[in-house]
């Protein structure tokens, strides 16, 4: 491997024990927060729980409903509200939704609100699965077809496959409660969408309400089947007049789900690329290598609960390892350039998809707000600290034009040099050329007469002179060609 002399830096040093007590810091801080989760008070067997589910239907959605309705389970309590304003989401994650639902032994109120809300796309399976639903005034439910994850349409063979497979699960969860099939399959197969008044009058749901204490008036005395522990059995609600107790997520719930979205999952995955690259520019400055690992771990998460692009990903950190690069070349630009556009690319690509798309997931994208504002700041800051190195690099080179680490030590042509090739200098590999554009074979014995950079001008060492490494490149080749 060629070596390099190393560059100037033009990130000041600051003492190491400032690094390891903001690492320290960043450490604990991380902790506190796990140990600060909020463990939402019992429920009482006279209280109705409300769980808010106004984000995109995720993992991360979908693991803290299943232990709201565990929690509330647990607790006694008489029922379930969720309110609901949601653009779609995971159909992998909304199958799983319906599953705990219809496995769930208190009653559930799924209540799209407030006014203005929509239960869109994934939304209406989970409107629909609930033991009532319910909608606010002014709020929308429906526009169930499966797109891509990008928000384009799908080509017409998986297209159809989709759609029977997403019509099929939304005929079922329909017949299991006992709504209309025909209204419900429209809105995968026709994209139909519907406000709280005309889904009332097609059977839908079951009432539309201003509040939820209007709703938990409504819907009380109503019959109900729930999941009992020997089959599914009946059940009155009991919710009027019924205190309400809010279940709130936890400290990582909120902390997952404000990471889960494209802008942000982008912002934490270049931070992350720019804390290693200043790292690697100044080795020992700990808090950026350190900030970078943690923001590049949350970016990664966020997009593993998103329908995201890994190649996206990639081309983003490729970005800051072609400007590490062009911060030691001397030849300015054209990896400067390179890891501009590896850059754009990469946030372009982060949440585009070319294989099998994640049906009623809404199209999501970076921003170009915030796109084109990043790719701005991370190339100005490449470009600035790239300067910045290159001058470091040639203010030592005024200071000291001959370097003399390697001049006058013995090495060995590690190949023929006609006049470019590689010697064996000091235990090390170096790129050389002959001294006078001659040429020296394989083998030979070489001694170096100067030194620029990591390059190095070497001739023909005089007669009876040999070196360490000589004797290591004829150990290594002991038939290796000799001087004429």
């Amino acid at each position: 491997m060629t070596s390099l002399t190393p560059f100037a830096s033009p990130v000041a040093r600051i003492p190491r024990w400032h690094m390891v007590l903001w690492a320290a810091i960043v450490v604990l801080g991380l902790v506190a927060g796990a140990l600060s989760l909020a463990i939402p008070a019992r429920a009482a067997s006279d209280t109705v729980v409300v769980v808010d589910l106004d984000t995109i239907i995720h993992p991360i959605a979908e693991r803290y409903l299943e232990r709201a309705l565990q929690r509330a389970a647990d607790d006694g309590a008489v029922a379930v509200v969720i309110a609901i304003d949601t653009p779609g989401g995971l159909l992998s994650s909304t199958r799983k939704m319906v599953t705990h639902i219809f496995e769930s032994p208190v009653p559930i109120i799924v209540y799209v609100s407030p006014s203005g809300a929509r239960a869109a796309s994934a939304g209406t399976f989970i409107t629909a699965a609930g033991h009532i639903a319910a909608m606010a005034p002014g709020t929308n439910i429906g526009a169930a077809s499966p797109i891509s994850g990008d928000g384009s349409d799908i080509p017409d063979t998986l297209k159809e496959k989709i759609f029977e497979d997403t019509a099929a699960e939304i005929r079922a969860i329909a017949q299991r409660r006992g709504r209309p099939v025909e209204p419900l399959e429209a809105t995968v197969l026709k994209a139909k969408a519907y406000t709280a008044q005309e889904a009332l009058e097609l059977g839908i749901i079951d009432e539309v309400a201003e509040s939820i204490s209007h709703l938990l008036q409504l819907v009380d005395g109503t019959a109900v089947r729930i999941q009992g522990l020997t089959g599914e059995e009946a059940v009155v609600l009991q919710t009027a007049g019924k205190a309400l107790m809010e279940m709130n997520p936890g400290f990582f719930d909120r902390l997952l789900s404000l990471i889960a979205d494209p802008n942000i999952a982008f912002l934490l995955i270049s931070l992350g690329g720019l804390g290693i690259y200043l790292e690697l520019l100044s080795p020992g400055s700990i808090f950026p290598g350190v900030f970078g690992l943690l923001a590049l771990g949350l970016g990664f998460v966020a997009l593993g609960n998103l329908p995201g692009n890994w190649v996206g990903a990639a081309l983003i950190l490729l970005a800051f390892g072609l400007a590490i690069a062009e911060a030691n070349v001397d030849d300015l630009g054209v990896l400067g350039m390179m890891a501009f556009v590896s850059f754009v690319a990469g946030g372009v690509l982060l949440f585009g998809h070319f294989g099998t798309p994640a049906p009623l997931f809404p199209g999501i994208s970076v921003s170009l707000q915030v796109l084109v504002p990043a790719a701005a700041v991370a190339g100005s800051a490449s470009v600035a600290l790239a300067i910045a190195s290159k001058k470091g690099r040639r203010a030592l080179k005024e200071l000291s034009p001959t370097t003399t680490l390697l001049v006058g030590l013995g090495g060995v042509a590690a190949t023929a040099l006609d006049p470019r090739g590689t010697v064996r200098v000091h235990g090390e590999t170096w790129t050389a050329s002959a001294e006078g554009k001659a040429r020296i074979r394989k083998g030979t014995a070489v001694e170096v007469v100067a030194e620029e950079g990591g390059f190095l001008t070497v001739r023909t060492a005089p007669e009876g002179e040999s070196s360490q490494d000589q004797a290591e490149g004829t150990e290594e080749n002991p038939a290796g060609e000799q001087n004429a």
